[in-house]
């Protein structure tokens, strides 16, 4: 007698351990998403004790946002995130560069790795309390320089732009760039040690080998921090609130656009509110797939540009 093989089939188990995070989804994610966009066509919001709508209006809230100080705070937030990611970026390329070179042999870089990611442990919130308790006119900061005789009177560094600015895009380049170094490191040592060998014999130096071979080889990890960056700096937010009171000052120069859409959600203008986030929504969009782009190489190993040379030589000839 012939037995049958009765094979087993375990793909549908896979669909089902899949299925919490996709129901999760879709009710805490999906579901208030799609709200969102339906609030935003509305006129919804509470004057007094007396609640307005919802009313449909169609585009109505977009051009008002247009026409308000939205971009204003977009430019804030613009600004904000350059002053703070420009360094962020610049020093953790070095300092990854610097710990996974193997001719330098440092010593305890575990104990280093630990002492620049335990910045970003530190909750937003507390940080920036910390810097307004420091940088206030009463703060240490101003003692100590009053002390020293650099300054005779306290002075006020919430209370001009620049400072203001440069203490937001301070306190998020110490928080954010020991995460974006640890990455790039990981990133590096993905490299395989036998190019870094073969440059070395073919004379490279190196400036050469970090602007030739490691940053064209590490280019997707750079596409990621920077694409994780502007999300997040789109959403900037606990910083500025807390380091301002949420004025946003001095005369709103550090108000950001979350700030401003926490203002809505406030005054409970929710089709306003969801006007907006469907704009950052489609902002985040478009500036992730740009950088996208200029960051994806589709020819790494030039075997496309030479084949297309090759046929246009075929053609000439």
């Amino acid at each position: 007698m012939k037995t049958k093989n009765k094979s087993i089939d375990y793909s549908k188990w896979g669909y089902i351990f899949i299925l919490p995070f996709f129901i999760s989804f879709f009710i805490f994610s999906f579901i208030p998403l799609a709200d969102t966009i339906r609030y935003s066509f509305f006129e919804y919001y509470r004057s007094g004790i007396k609640e307005i709508g919802p009313n449909f209006v169609g585009m109505a809230n977009y051009k008002n946002l247009l026409a308000s100080d939205m971009l204003k705070y977009a430019g804030n937030t613009l600004i904000l995130w350059v002053i703070g990611f420009i360094p962020q970026i610049v020093i953790a390329l070095m300092l990854a560069a610097w710990f996974v070179d193997a001719r330098l042999k440092i010593r305890g870089q575990q104990f280093f790795k630990v002492v620049i990611y335990l910045p970003n442990l530190i909750m937003a919130s507390a940080f920036a309390m910390l810097f307004f308790t420091l940088f206030s006119t009463n703060g240490p900061v101003n003692g100590m320089l009053m002390s020293i005789g650099i300054t005779k009177e306290p002075i006020d560094f919430t209370g001009t732009v620049f400072g203001t600015r440069s203490l937001v895009g301070l306190m998020n380049f110490l928080m954010w760039f020991g995460n974006t170094t640890i990455m790039l490191m990981a990133a590096i040592m993905g490299i395989s040690a036998d190019i870094f060998e073969a440059s070395e014999i073919d004379g490279c130096n190196s400036i050469q080998r970090f602007f030739k071979i490691t940053l064209p080889l590490i280019r997707p990890i750079l596409a990621y921090t920077l694409i994780t960056s502007i999300i997040g700096g789109l959403q900037m937010f606990d910083v500025p609130q807390i380091l301002t009171n949420g004025q946003g000052s001095p005369d709103r120069t550090s108000t950001t656009l979350i700030m401003f859409l926490n203002n809505h959600l406030k005054s409970r203008n929710y089709g306003m509110a969801g006007a907006l986030s469907v704009y950052l929504f489609i902002v985040s969009g478009i500036l992730c797939f740009f950088v996208y782009r200029m960051t994806n190489n589709e020819d790494p190993d030039g075997s496309k540009a030479a084949a297309k040379k090759a046929k246009k030589a075929q053609r000439r000839g």
